[in-house]
């Protein structure tokens, strides 16, 4: 192996512009390591020709001067993004033999853009998890583990596949969904950059749903720079996607050239949790720190419905899944189960007993039971007002800050057979850092900060108001740079 999958987004673009190397190399390279790390089962579609055939097409773009934005980059999708011709399964037995016969719009902008799809990465079955550890494809292990230790770790999720591929330089970068932090939290725990746009910044067309009013595409890479080349693929206004919104797209190039001096960063003390672990609490303390020697300003404030956010998030989430999910019966598309003589609700329901894993059918359960008669006001109109609430408290405190600094989990990566991992409850909390931004729409972005004693890596993350990704994207490249996180996980 030479060290060609190490590159940034950036080196890679201007290796093969000079001749360095090429696409069809560079890809070749980025195979031979998946199958290598086969193990780690990051990847539950491979399309290693189609990646050949389309690093051959980049080098004739090359040798042209023809090349686009990202052209030869390999990357990897999420697989709930619609891939035409080749198997999209949202990890899940129910469309285990699904094959779109259209793109999502955001896989489309990127391959227009001319990066190298190498494969469709693992996930939480329909984005529903916080580990990697509900998918009909079996567990993804993440690449870091403590010192001294052969315990598996969990990679996060529901993204949890993209975040570990691009940590374990499997691709420079891949396309995630967030919907109440699946991008920033296995971001957090795989010590890569996880940004999730402001809400209608990136269609969600062709994307398997799973809460229409809060699942946006976002992004993994190894940088922020990285990360915004790839956000410039993907963002903007598409007229399939009734949530997306007509704005001018941000300047993020400028924005990473911004200094820090005179950015006002907010500090939130209603995140200063008994469940948040010691060390991540004194990173944050110390980029706090090192923001306000670099000419920030730097204050405490208050979101203070913060801690209702997981509440009313498991209540709406759940309701919308309830209802996007009611499309998987086993007559038009994916898994049927039938047996002669069965009537047509006997086929509904074996179909989706079979087909959807226990993580779904409780939350399809749940949001059911929410959204009937004699709950839905006790239940779901409520958690719609909580939401409100959190806009609010969002909205107010944008008045006074320009981004808002905060941890991203609350604990580093723990094991498969961790207290937590057992623990359906404890999971779903582990979500209370990212769930508010999500609940608002929001841009927020996990940067990766240092280990910990025990060698895992811990992140922090800043949010910004609606639309403001150049402010989010000025803060992110200076944390960056303060910060200084260069760690590998061991063997990678």
């Amino acid at each position: 192996m030479t060290n060609l999958v190490k590159l940034s987004i950036k080196d890679t673009i201007d290796g093969l512009k000079d001749r360095k190397f090429s696409a069809v190399e560079l890809v070749d390279e980025h195979i031979a390591y998946q199958q290598k790390h086969s193990n780690l089962n990051y990847f539950i579609t491979e399309t290693h020709d189609v990646a050949r055939e389309a690093a051959a097409e980049s080098d004739k773009r090359y040798r042209n001067d023809q090349e686009r934005p990202l052209e030869g980059v390999p990357v990897a999708f999420k697989d709930l993004f619609c891939t035409n011709g080749i198997k999209t399964t949202a990890a899940s037995r129910i469309l285990h033999n699904f094959v779109p016969t259209y793109e999502s719009t955001v896989s489309k902008k990127m391959l227009d853009d001319g990066v190298v799809l190498t494969g469709k990465l693992n996930m939480d079955e329909f984005a529903m998890g916080s580990a990697n550890i509900h998918s009909f494809y079996g567990n993804v292990i993440n690449p870091w583990k403590e010192k001294n230790s052969s315990e598996e770790l969990v990679p996060g999720g529901s993204s949890g596949g993209s975040a570990a591929a691009v940590a374990a330089n499997l691709v420079k970068a891949a396309l995630g969904s967030d919907t109440g932090g699946s991008v920033r939290q296995p971001a957090a725990f795989c010590g890569v950059v996880g940004f999730k746009p402001s809400y209608g910044r990136c269609s969600r067309y062709g994307m398997v749903a799973f809460s229409s009013s809060l699942d946006q595409a976002g992004m993994f890479a190894r940088s922020v720079e990285d990360t915004a080349l790839v956000a410039n693929s993907v963002m903007g206004y598409d007229a399939k996607d009734s949530t997306s919104s007509k704005i001018d797209l941000p300047d993020l190039q400028s924005a990473l050239a911004m200094s820090l001096k005179g950015l006002k960063i907010g500090i939130p003390k209603e995140y200063r949790s008994d469940m948040l672990d010691p060390e991540i609490a004194k990173l944050w303390d110390d980029a706090a720190d090192m923001l306000r020697k670099e000419g920030a300003e730097v204050k405490e404030i208050s979101l203070p419905n913060t801690m209702h956010g997981v509440a009313a998030y498991y209540v709406i989430a759940p309701a919308e899944a309830s209802s996007n999910l009611a499309r998987y019966d086993g007559i038009r598309y994916g898994l049927r189960e039938y047996k002669a003589g069965m009537s047509l609700d006997d086929m509904y329901q074996e179909t989706r007993a079979m087909g959807f894993g226990n993580e779904v059918q409780r939350r399809i359960m749940i949001g059911t039971y929410v959204l009937s008669a004699g709950s839905y006001d006790a239940y779901y109109r409520k958690a719609q007002r909580v939401r409100r609430l959190i806009v609010h408290d969002f909205v107010n405190a944008f008045e006074d800050v320009d981004v808002i600094l905060t941890p991203v989990t609350p604990t580093p990566a723990f094991g498969f057979n961790s207290d937590i991992a057992k623990d359906e409850i404890k999971m779903y909390w582990n979500d209370v850092f990212t769930i508010p931004a999500s609940m608002a729409g929001l841009p927020a972005i996990s940067i990766p900060g240092r280990l910990t004693s025990k060698g895992l890596p811990i992140s922090l993350q800043l949010i910004a108001s609606r639309f403001d990704e150049v402010s989010l994207f000025r803060a992110a490249r200076n944390l960056e740079s303060i910060l200084g996180f260069k760690h590998k996980p061991e063997g990678f």
